[in-house]
């Protein structure tokens, strides 16, 4: 019997290679990569996609080449799809989902914009919730993620995870930032902290100076997935390891 790929129930994180490319064939090529380092599952950027290349057939045929592998996508404001309503953003998200993606990336200030990625607006949250239901009812599974991009004490971290749990998300998804080793080392704490008070899954990941301990030791600690990259260009996020090197790690880890 052939099971869905999902994110959700695995018994030690996942090695998810990030793509982000502006043509369909640097894409493939980063997904072979990905493949040939042995990660376990693939995030697709389509911001990052000119709007003209972004249709049903050059879509499948990217995630064609990812192997069945569960594969996360955002649709976030930035790079193509500035100036692109959030309306014709989540209208995106579920095209994503048609074309057979697993995991879908609704941000915690989706219908409306706010600093670090959380809206307290009720009609807002309603929104945000019938979208998280409509993604569930096409077999999806939603991740909510808020980008605040500076240190933040654990306490307002785990306010954060803790409201996109309750709006429905499978997976909660927050990024701070450590501009010190203190930071960072703090960061590693909070890690554990939502790994015992959260019901869901989890991505506590940092921007800024100070990132290589958290983004390689997070999961050891708790979080659901690595996020790296097949190799950095001009696209990729440079703060995100190699997949190769995540892989050599987690195989030589005792996760008993």
């Amino acid at each position: 019997m052939t099971t869905s790929p999902t994110f959700l129930g695995h018994d030690r994180p996942l090695i998810t290679c990030m793509v982000q490319a502006d043509n369909a064939a640097r894409a493939i090529e980063l997904i072979n990569i990905g493949n040939e380092s042995g990660c376990d599952a693939f995030g697709y950027q389509i911001e990052v996609m000119p709007h003209e290349a972004r249709d049903e057939a050059t879509i499948k045929t990217i995630f064609s080449h990812m192997q069945n592998k569960p594969i996360y996508v955002t649709n976030y404001r930035s790079k193509n799809n500035k100036g692109i309503s959030d309306d014709d953003l989540l209208e995106g998200l579920f095209f994503l989902r048609k074309c057979g993606a697993t995991l879908i990336d609704v941000t915690g200030d989706l219908f409306s914009p706010h600093p670090i990625q959380l809206t307290e607006d009720a009609d807002a949250i309603t929104r945000q919730k019938e979208a998280i239901a409509q993604i569930h009812d096409m077999g999806g599974e939603v991740l909510m993620s808020s980008h605040v991009m500076k240190f933040t004490p654990a306490e307002e971290v785990l306010r954060i995870a803790v409201a996109q749990q309750e709006r429905g998300a499978d997976v909660a998804k927050i990024v701070t930032a450590a501009n010190t080793e203190e930071e960072e080392l703090e960061n590693l704490r909070i890690t554990s902290l939502l790994k015992k008070e959260l019901r869901i899954p989890f991505l506590f990941l940092s921007g800024g100076s100070h990132t290589q301990l958290h983004r390689t030791m997070g999961p050891m600690l708790g979080c659901c997935t690595w996020l790296t990259v097949a190799e950095h260009d001009q696209y990729s996020t440079k703060q995100q390891p190699i997949c190769r090197n995540i892989r050599a790690i987690s195989d030589h880890f005792n996760w008993q």
